[in-house]
């Protein structure tokens, strides 16, 4: 079995609360980084990908969110739940016809697992 898997283009940051509007402001004020364009949700356009900045309310220290691409999801999933591993998909949902789903690294880092298209 092979799979092309392969960095996505987005990151995402998750937030506390209490730090989330110091971190975009530093974004936006500080490093002056252009806004991904006709979106409500607070991203950033972040050399050739985006950075968006979550509130979680919930969270007491931030956690970044990474993505990866695959042509076909289900022979990438195999493949990440052969090589050991977890995958979460309650962490946060996608949608019942979402063609990807959650993991995490051994470092406990999240990855969206999806192919291109899935939205």
């Amino acid at each position: 079995m092979t799979s092309s898997i392969q960095g996505g283009i987005n990151i995402a940051m998750k937030v506390p609360t209490h730090l989330y509007a110091q971190t975009v402001a530093f974004y936006r004020d500080v490093l002056q980084l252009e806004r991904v364009p006709e979106r409500a949700e607070v991203g950033f356009l972040f050399g050739p990908n985006q950075l968006w900045i979550d509130e979680a309310p919930g969270y007491s220290q931030s956690e970044v969110w990474l993505e990866l691409f695959a042509p076909d999801f289900a022979p990438a999933a195999e493949k990440l739940s052969a090589a050991g591993m977890t995958r979460n998909d309650a962490i946060e949902p996608l949608g019942e016809d979402f063609r990807g789903g959650w993991f995490f690294n051994p470092a406990g880092i999240v990855h969206m697992v999806r192919e291109p298209d899935a939205w």
